[in-house]
């Protein structure tokens, strides 16, 4: 599941900013609490949940859900103080390097990519993503791949940015016939793409496994343009997430993402080649 911030690992406890994102979520809750006069135990039961779950919140343990907090602010007569944490504690729920992949493509006029095993993180189907994240060895546990899928899902709110980036995705053609997921999930991923591809800023284009030549055998990666004319670049293989800055190395990935689009088929013949797999699917 490597490519484009697509493999993500969760959050294993050494991410200080959610850490303390967290601790800072569970004193205003606390602090709410106490005010009200009420225990953990009374607050649990109010509000639907164990006393544990809300000891671990006050704790700074785990990541309060918004529902955790639209009832907490509500019972706890918090005027918005406790809701108004929703955003910082969603972002903790995710892994440190999705929250810092999704700044940069926050900030990003052009987002490149080429991938070659799977389908771009950001043009996953929540179903297709959870299939990945469920194959992952070791296991991952339910509530982890939720949470993945959550945080994959969060990203993609960059195709209704305002002004929007223009994007250019590159797929290896096995993404379009590999069924993960099973053929079901894999239908519903096929049409995504194609529903994707035909807005204005998105071209999605299509490496067919015939080609002869191809410039991206050394693996997938992604380019981001960001505002300012600077440019990153980013790859994953297995545990690895490793951003790329360096000019000289960037330069390298820039040439080789342009050399891939010109052998790929044309954004036009690769909507094609996408419902044509569709049919076949």
């Amino acid at each position: 599941m490597q490519g484009g911030g697509d493999g993500m690992e969760p959050y294993d406890g050494d991410d200080e900013e959610s850490a303390a994102v967290l601790r800072t979520v569970g004193r205003v809750v606390k602090t709410c609490r106490e005010r009200k006069g009420l225990t953990q135990a009374d607050l649990g039961a109010a509000i639907g949940y164990s006393e544990e779950q809300v000891s671990s919140v006050e704790r700074g343990r785990r990541a309060p859900s918004a529902t955790f907090l639209e009832k907490a602010d509500e019972v706890l007569e918090a005027g918005g103080l406790i809701i108004g944490l929703r955003k910082e504690a969603e972002e903790a729920r995710f892994p440190k390097k999705v929250r810092d992949l999704a700044k940069l493509e926050a900030k990003a006029v052009e987002i490149c990519t080429y991938d070659d095993s799977v389908v771009h993180g950001l043009l996953q189907t929540p179903d297709y993503a959870r299939a990945l994240y469920g194959m992952r060895r070791p296991a991952f546990s339910e509530e982890e791949v939720e949470r993945l899928v959550a945080a994959r899902l969060a990203r993609q709110g960059i195709f209704d940015r305002q002004p929007a980036p223009v994007f250019a995705f590159i797929q290896e053609e096995v993404t379009l016939r590999r069924p993960i997921g099973g053929r079901m999930v894999m239908r519903k991923q096929l049409e995504h793409l194609l529903e994707v591809g035909h807005r204005r800023n998105v071209e999605i284009q299509v490496m067919p496994t015939d080609r002869e030549d191809h410039a991206g055998l050394a693996g997938s990666f992604q380019l981001l343009r960001l505002k300012g004319g600077h440019t990153v670049g980013h790859n994953e293989v297995q545990l690895t997430s490793r951003l790329i800055s360096h000019p000289q190395e960037v330069q390298i990935h820039e040439i080789r993402h342009g050399i891939i689009r010109a052998q790929a088929l044309t954004p036009r013949e690769s909507l094609a080649h996408i419902e044509k797999a569709l049919g076949e699917t």
